[in-house]
């Protein structure tokens, strides 16, 4: 089963906002543990919490993660309170309760993702990997998490390393680039990423790559 529709691929900012996860389980875990990464402030609902969970909120590492507060309360999903959140993850396992979850958010035009139900999700979450600012993230519509994790592997083992730190440089001329008063879509950026670019930061030589970058900006290559 899937969402039975084309997606629409977006990256959500969810820094300092109000996410829910109704769960306690291994699944929620690992949703809580992504949100938080991502600097989410989020409320943990259940009966009961996955011990990993419960040991990192009661340690207070994960609030103290980049500000981003954990909140859990160890008590049964209360009806609407999907409402009062801009995103909400329902994996209790429980039909009833994630459908109960599910309804609320619909009902408030608040994002929903029901755990292993894709026909009940107004977003699906991908098979994610982080390399510094850039994220490859692989979806299959929520039809084969399995298979998004193969390919997300997959690719991952393509790019290969210094993707983040490739795109720090980048991030720096284009930086450039605006104080001289130029256009970024200016620039073939292209020219340079195909001329090596890319081998230089693995290798380690960032003051060639910067050099290479100037020359291409300098050179103010017109993109066809």
């Amino acid at each position: 089963m899937s969402v039975g529709a084309p997606l629409y691929p977006v990256g959500l900012v969810v820094r300092g906002r109000r996410c829910l996860v109704v769960g306690g389980g291994r699944v929620a875990a690992r949703k809580v543990a992504s949100l938080v990464a991502c600097g989410a402030a989020v409320t943990v609902v259940a009966p009961e919490v996955h011990e990993a969970t419960r040991d990192l909120a009661e340690s207070g590492v994960l609030a103290a993660i980049d500000d981003s507060p954990l909140q859990v309360e160890l008590r049964p999903y209360r009806s609407g309170e999907a409402a009062g959140f801009q995103l909400v993850v329902a994996a209790t396992g429980d039909p009833a309760v994630d459908d109960a979850v599910h309804r609320d958010a619909e009902a408030a035009g608040v994002w929903v993702n029901v755990a292993d139900d894709p026909s009940r999700c107004s977003f699906v979450l991908p098979a994610v990997a982080r390399h510094g600012d850039v994220t490859v993230a692989v979806s299959t519509g929520g039809s084969s998490p399995a298979l998004a994790v193969w390919l997300r592997d997959r690719v991952e083992d393509c790019i290969g390393p210094g993707m983040g730190e490739l795109a720090a440089l980048l991030a720096e001329a284009r930086g450039r680039v605006r104080e001289r008063g130029g256009s970024t879509e200016s620039i073939d950026w292209r020219a340079a990423l195909d001329g090596g670019l890319p081998e230089l930061v693995r290798q380690g030589r960032t003051d060639e790559a910067r050099a290479l970058l100037d020359a291409v900006i300098d050179g103010k290559t017109a993109r066809s």
